[in-house]
């Protein structure tokens, strides 16, 4: 930590409050606070990078500032608040759909990270949903399965929404050819 904490002052020293190294600074150092439980300490850093972000990157308009307001939605994801969660995750959505266009990647993580806080609130219906829109997102990009982040690292469980879909819905999108993609074979098998 002190280290980090030497990091962020030289940052701002070279380059001033406002440099997108001194929003990693304060990331960096929320990121060992929400490790450690401290979560109101890691709100306030996550909080400083955001507008710092917002601030040099003219707004909500930035992958940047989506991952801002990730980081933050998994810090209340930790202390159970699931309405705030979403709150943030909705806004990370919003703006990966802007900057990104609606398939892709960082689309389905934001689309399966909602999934697991309705997962997580016991809303098995909306989670499905959500599940179904990232899965549609990867099969049409080809990135199933491909270095996911849920709402909470201790929450991962491989193939989630794969279970959802497969217990809960009938169709699903046939591939174009009689095979399927290896990475779809071989995430189904793990289940």
């Amino acid at each position: 930590m002190e280290y980090y904490q030497k990091g962020l002052e030289i940052n701002i020293k070279v380059s001033g409050q406002d440099h997108p190294d001194v929003a990693a600074s304060y990331n960096n150092i929320a990121i060992i606070y929400k490790n450690q439980g401290k979560y109101e300490e890691a709100l306030e850093l996550y909080t400083k990078s955001l507008d710092i972000k917002t601030r040099i990157y003219g707004g909500d308009n930035h992958p940047d500032v989506a991952a801002s307001y990730t980081n933050i939605g998994v810090v209340y994801c930790r202390q159970g608040q699931y309405e705030r969660v979403l709150e943030y995750y909705q806004k990370a959505l919003e703006i990966n759909i802007k900057v990104s266009g609606q398939d892709h990647p960082d689309v389905a993580k934001s689309f399966n990270n909602i999934g697991l806080v309705y997962e997580k609130k016991g809303d098995l219906e909306n989670a499905l949903v959500q599940f179904q829109k990232a899965l549609e997102i990867r099969v049409s990009s080809s990135l199933l399965l491909h270095n996911l982040k849920p709402c909470d690292e201790r929450h991962s469980r491989k193939g989630i929404e794969f279970r959802f879909i497969f217990k809960r819905r009938t169709h699903i999108p046939a591939p174009s050819s009689s095979a399927p993609p290896p990475l779809l074979d071989t995430g189904l098998r793990a289940l």
